[in-house]
């Protein structure tokens, strides 16, 4: 899907909305492995996933943990980031060659102040990720590891094949031993 299209179908886009919207927005393509945020720098752009797959991570004591997936049909950015314009606590990284569609800050922000169904947008999107965020805090919180990789099938099957084992157990909030045991049960 692209991204009128996804946004077509939150909102009924004018014909001038839609102008520029593709006016602001840069189609890019990236290969696997590239860093789009690096930990400690600003993140100026918003991306919506065309084709591919982004996860966010952070470091802690060295070790990679990683906090969020988001493919196709998703935006994906450092949220915090994005919108307090400080230095990004995550690293954005491809996990396959990606097709992207980029906006950067400025950008969006014309966007809302010229076309306020726009914040409209803004605020399912942010609903959208509010609510992604709660359930995987409370997945990690009250859930058995067992549920947690059962929960992750039912919703997402296909990360299975698109991430590493040991992107997927630090998602889980697991060892990688755990969620081959988890694994193994099934």
């Amino acid at each position: 899907m692209t991204l009128l299209k996804h946004i077509s179908s939150l909102i009924k886009l004018s014909a001038e909305l839609e102008k520029e919207i593709i006016s602001v927005s840069k189609p890019i393509s990236v290969p696997k492995g590239t860093v789009l945020v690096k930990n400690g720098d600003r993140c100026k752009n918003l991306y919506f996933i065309n084709k591919g797959i982004i996860r966010g991570f952070y470091f802690d004591n060295g070790k990679e943990i990683t906090h969020w997936f988001a493919q196709e049909d998703d935006f994906s950015t450092s949220f915090y980031s994005f919108i307090t314009n400080q230095p990004s606590p995550e690293t954005l990284e491809t996990l396959e060659d990606c097709e992207l569609t980029q906006i950067n800050f400025d950008a969006l922000q014309k966007l809302y102040s010229e076309f306020p169904e726009t914040e409209r947008i803004g605020r399912i999107i942010t609903e959208t990720y509010y609510i992604d965020l709660e359930e995987r805090f409370l997945n990690i919180q009250f859930k058995s590891a067992k549920e947690r990789y059962q929960n992750l099938l039912e919703k997402n099957p296909s990360l299975i094949q698109r991430a590493s084992l040991g992107q997927i157990a630090t998602y889980l909030g697991i060892t990688q031993e755990t969620l081959s045991r988890v694994r193994a049960e099934k």
